[in-house]
């Protein structure tokens, strides 16, 4: 969604959903605040999520622009806001089971503790060359031998 915010520069006074009256820019038709200046209730997707809830099917109600208006995100009202769903026991084991097919490495069979690469499906022991390899440890065991 390209916007170019420098085109507009008018400020004119929304009327929020409780009554309130806030001064605000328009973009695609909406209200647009400046950074630190948002009205309280409205609520970006991740502020949010911090509070465990989600949009619930709201469309944005206003959008928040900070670098010089370059980068923006859409705010919600919070008091049409709903939980988020918990996923259940089922999901949960369907979860892990599908990190840990991420982490084990197809060469070797082993959970290494981190996702491997999709390119590879390789942990970065395997991915390495015999000779490589040989080189490494024979200078760990010479250091060590030191």
């Amino acid at each position: 969604m390209g916007r170019s915010f420098y085109r507009w520069r008018a400020f004119r006074w929304v009327s929020l959903w409780d009554g309130r009256q806030w001064s605000a820019r328009y973009v695609d038709g909406l209200p647009a605040f400046p950074f630190h200046h948002a009205p309280s209730g409205l609520l970006t997707r991740r502020q949010l999520r911090e509070r465990g809830l989600c949009p619930g099917g709201q469309e944005p109600y206003a959008l928040l622009v900070w670098r010089r208006d370059e980068a923006w995100a859409s705010l919600y009202r919070l008091d049409l806001a709903k939980p988020k769903r918990t996923p259940t026991a089922g999901q949960r084991r369907a979860l892990a089971k599908a990190m840990a097919a991420r982490r084990t490495c197809r060469a070797c069979g082993r959970d290494v503790g981190y996702c491997v690469p999709t390119s590879t499906r390789t942990c970065s022991t395997c991915e390495q060359p015999e000779d490589l390899a040989d080189d490494m440890t024979e200078g760990v065991t010479g250091r060590e031998a030191a």
